[in-house]
């Protein structure tokens, strides 16, 4: 017999070789019938996989994260049976899952895939479904799977083969169809009742770009056709909301060749959007006690050694600045943590004088590969609202609360009340991926959950997710479309104060390490403008918008009672221009809408004798003729109602 523990604690007895499926339908039919994966011992298996010594065990429906990852990559060797049979001679590389479906890369030769192909291989790949062929995994010695994957002429494979160890190779089978596969699929290909090609894009193998570039088939499946539907208008919808359209149209940003990729350019209207972000957060850290400081664009090559960040990101960073004097190496910052420590290191700190809150909106660089680049949420320059802690074990959980508070209080101001927190932990089996003593992760995770507990926050916990010098806190939002999105994090840092031999003289009058917290509310600011934009639709905050009135003179006799509108509403710090083009009201009304103007102030003769505006609303709400200063406290009203004090 064998103990399996699951989820609720819960202790159950079974038979050696007992299946997921099996505990599953011990439970109820109801849940026999809905698993599709399952995690035992923190390694994802099969549902028909015998369990033979004691451990946890957790069930996956479609409704968990951990489901759909098995359900999509199952659903990529569907599709790669389907590829393999209608198009002889492409070569299949990899095929997982993602957040949204999956992706395959396969190599066609000399063939250009299209999306007047979609349809045949989605027709394809649901009749190979319907067979519910089951998903086998076995086990193949490593001289078996390169014989097979050399006959075939794949060199992918055989390149990923020759990676692994003997005894640790694994091939998955379904229908006629065979795979190189670590494992985690679904129990049958019947469970798939939908799928979708959503588009090809091209990737270099391995993301190198010296090698072959691949086709990369993006899809997406569903166990309902109605599923899928729905996610296709969602898509649809998200369309209309990209922030690349609406960033255009509102001219908020744009790229130039010849500035370089991924480098945006804020246009006058932009600029002023992200001036209002940072005088918001400015305000409220300078309530919490923040000081502000400014660091280079640059920093010696020995600065990010220190760090270990040179170590974990010098492949992503732009190439190192060699000056004209012997061995002198600058890099481009790719992180202002490193800054910060060597600004708290500029003279010695009693206990008494902690914490430290040093904060910055500090622009850093990464060399993002230019396939990888996506408007502003992928970016080689981007702008952080970076700030580092410096404080005492004794003040730790209350200065991490406190970052909980200001971020809480960022989201909720811009609408983002849909999230659940993070608390992002190491992976145990890879501990190469971390620097620093295990007895300080420990206690940061700790310090990290405790806090999250005490603030009363929805979490979960992350592991492989962390730092690679600390755990941290990340707020998952959900937008307006039911995306998430990873927006703020506040990390726990016990290693690069040791790095950089930061101290502090304690009440004993001896030197102490003090304890880093990093934490950014917006994360940067590039990509949280992005995420904004369509999560708003750019309908943003009425305090936030760059323009929130538009004054319409009726005709040209009414431009001087416009521009007194104006100087009555600026004198109120509120933001209008007049539009006195040559063009009829109703195409300015039109235009005004397009922009997404939130007040439309339309003036002609009755508002000249009655020393009115007729109001009009985004949207087409008529608010009717009333005075200016109605108009005023009405915008007040409400910018106040939304935006509260910190």
């Amino acid at each position: 017999m064998i103990k399996i523990t699951l989820p609720d604690g819960s202790i159950k007895e079974f038979s050696e070789g007992t299946t997921p499926y099996d505990v599953a339908k011990s439970i109820s039919e109801g849940l026999a019938r809905n698993i599709i994966s399952a995690k035992f011992n923190d390694t994802i298996l099969e549902t028909v996989s015998p369990l033979n010594e004691d451990g946890t065990l957790i069930l996956y429906t479609w409704n968990d994260a951990e489901g759909k990852k098995a359900f999509w990559h199952s659903s990529s060797h569907i599709v790669a049976q389907a590829i393999e049979e209608l198009y002889p001679g492409a070569k299949l590389t990899i095929g997982p899952a993602i957040d949204n479906g999956f992706y395959y890369d396969v190599d066609f030769g000399k063939k250009t895939l299209s999306e007047k192909d979609f349809s045949t291989i989605e027709k394809r790949a649901i009749e190979i479904a319907r067979g519910k062929h089951a998903f086998k995994m076995r086990s193949v010695s490593k001289n078996e799977a390169l014989t097979l994957y050399k006959e075939q002429g794949n060199e992918y494979k055989v390149e990923l083969i020759e990676n692994l160890d003997d005894g640790t190779i694994t091939f998955c089978d379904h229908d006629t169809f065979t795979d190189l596969c670590r494992g985690g699929h679904i129990p049958n290909t019947g469970i798939v009742k939908a799928i979708k090609i959503l588009s090809v894009a091209g990737a270099y193998w391995r993301g190198d770009e010296n090698n072959t570039q691949l086709t990369r088939i993006y899809g997406i499946s569903f166990p309902k056709q109605k599923e899928l539907t729905e996610y296709l208008h969602l898509l649809e919808e998200a369309k209309k909301r990209d922030h690349r359209k609406l960033g255009k149209e509102l001219e908020l940003f744009t790229f130039s060749q010849k500035v370089g990729q991924g480098l945006p350019l804020w246009l006058p209207k932009g600029a002023a959007l992200r001036e209002r972000l940072e005088d918001f957060l400015k305000k409220a850290q300078k309530k919490a006690g923040y000081e502000m400081v400014i660091t280079p664009h640059i920093g010696q090559k020995e600065l990010y050694v220190t760090s270990g960040h040179y170590a974990k990101y010098g492949e992503d960073s732009f190439q190192p600045i060699n000056t004209p004097k012997e061995d002198e190496e600058f890099l481009l910052k790719p992180m202002n943590c490193p800054h910060h420590c060597e600004i708290y290191n500029h003279k010695p700190y009693s206990y008494k004088e902690l914490p430290k809150r040093f904060a910055e909106f500090g622009t850093v660089y990464r060399y993002e590969q230019s396939g990888e680049l996506h408007g502003l949420t992928r970016v080689r320059g981007f702008t952080q609202d970076d700030a580092h802690i410096f404080c005492t074990p004794e003040q730790l959980d209350q200065e991490f609360k406190n970052v909980i508070d200001l971020s809480l209080y960022v989201l909720n101001s811009l609408g983002f009340d849909n999230f659940t927190a993070q608390v992002s932990v190491r992976d145990l089996t890879k501990p190469e991926k971390y620097i620093g003593e295990v007895e300080n992760w420990e206690k940061a995770e700790n310090a990290i959950i405790n806090a999250a507990k005490e603030k009363g926050l929805d979490f979960i916990i992350e592991s492989g997710e962390a730092a690679f010098y600390g755990p941290k806190l990340d707020f998952m939002i959900k937008d307006a479309l039911g995306r998430s999105w990873q927006l703020g994090t506040i990390q726990v840092d016990y290693n690069l104060p040791e790095r950089f031999e930061l101290t502090y003289k304690g009440s004993d009058n001896e030197l102490h390490r003090p304890i880093m917290i990093h934490r950014a509310p917006f994360g940067s600011m590039e990509r949280f403008i992005a995420l904004l934009l369509e999560h708003t639709g750019g309908n943003f905050p009425l305090w936030l918008i760059p323009e929130q009135a538009i004054i319409l003179p009726v005709s040209e006799k009414h431009e001087i009672y416009a521009k007194k509108v104006l100087n009555s509403l600026e004198n109120n710090e509120i933001r209008a221009l007049v539009d006195n083009r040559n063009e009829t009201i109703g195409k300015k009304i039109r235009e005004a809408e397009m922009s997404k103007t939130p007040f439309m102030l339309i003036v002609g003769d009755n508002d000249i004798e009655g020393n009115t505006i007729s109001v009009r609303r985004h949207g087409g709400e008529d608010l009717g003729a009333i005075s200016i200063e109605k108009f005023t406290d009405l915008v007040n009203n409400e910018i106040n109602s939304t935006l509260k004090s910190f």
